[in-house]
């Protein structure tokens, strides 16, 4: 996927989540709903974290330099990670806090059906962001489930907004269900459950995030099935076999590439550069995302 994919998805939960965070703090302030407030603060969470997506697609552009010869990819997974960390701290522990405190003094509710209204008007925005990630994600992810594109994907921005819009939508029910469950029992305790519910569920989903964004900083290599690909057409031509190969991720649509490849010995300098050139143009072919190649030439000394 080019550079460009998941701008939309990223520009749709930022518009949904912006419009929704007004609705839910004066649901809140109309209400005292714990809940409402916990949603307030995810979608304005959720706001700043599309906002930080954004930026880190905008600066991995910058062409590489003296002191980044690499250039800028990794901006989109530095970013990434700190979109979790801030799921994690403004999202997750605020709801568990604020649920804490509604469910040790609870207080009654005014208005709920306000709640309720602005609770459904969101999951239906919600439902939009969420709809417009799967369709950007379902030609990246191929085959695979989605969590295993979740685990896999080395674009940052479509799996985070993916989880993200789950998380919202869970929240949204949990809220709810606590704002219903407070109207029809009589007790706002239930309004606090559910706000620490909340919070458990955004915990869950940044620690995920963290964990994976955390991997992708600090370096994956290609797939099973990608690094195949390169070793096959790496010895496609006159090189004789890999000897050994290593691949990393600079950003999302960059590898790097280096390998120290076989010939028989019997090949002039020309023949040996002209092959190195042949087997670098198949490799680009095969995988466009291999787009920094080092090959280094050698003498098979395997034993027979």
């Amino acid at each position: 996927m080019s550079a460009g994919g998941g701008t939309k998805a990223i520009v749709a939960a930022l518009s949904a989540n912006a419009g929704i965070a007004v609705a839910k703090f004066v649901g809140f302030a109309v209400t005292g709903s714990s809940s409402m407030l916990a949603e307030g603060v995810h979608s304005v969470a959720d706001t700043a974290n599309q906002g930080l997506l954004l930026l880190g697609k905008r600066t991995s552009q910058r062409k590489a330099d003296a002191e980044h010869p690499f250039g800028y990819g990794r901006d989109r997974y530095f970013y990434s990670f700190v979109v979790a960390l801030l799921l994690f701290t403004l999202g997750a522990l605020f709801a568990m806090y604020e649920g804490i405190h509604k469910v040790e003094a609870p207080e009654p509710l005014d208005n709920p059906i306000v709640a309720i209204v602005i609770l459904a008007l969101a999951v239906l925005l919600e439902g939009y962001s969420f709809r417009t990630a799967m369709a950007e994600s379902r030609e990246l992810r191929g085959s695979a489930s989605w969590w295993q594109f979740i685990r896999q994907a080395k674009v940052p921005e479509l799996p985070i907004v993916l989880l993200e819009d789950t998380g919202a939508l869970f929240g949204l029910v949990f809220a709810l269900l606590g704002v219903v469950l407070s109207l029809v029992t009589g007790d706002p305790v239930w309004d606090g459950i559910a706000t620490i519910a909340i919070g458990a569920l955004l915990g869950l989903i940044a620690i995920v995030l963290i964990i994976e964004m955390k991997s992708l900083l600090i370096g994956e290599g290609a797939s099973p099935e990608t690094l195949r690909t390169i070793v096959r057409q790496l010895e496609a031509g006159n090189v004789e076999r890999v000897i050994h190969i290593r691949t990393q991720y600079l950003g999302p649509e960059e590898i790097l590439v280096a390998a120290k490849i076989a010939f028989s010995g019997t090949e002039s300098l020309v023949e040996v550069a002209r092959s190195i050139d042949e087997a670098e143009i198949r490799v680009r072919s095969a995988v466009p995302a291999a787009r920094l190649i080092y090959l280094e030439p050698d003498l098979d000394r395997t034993p027979r």
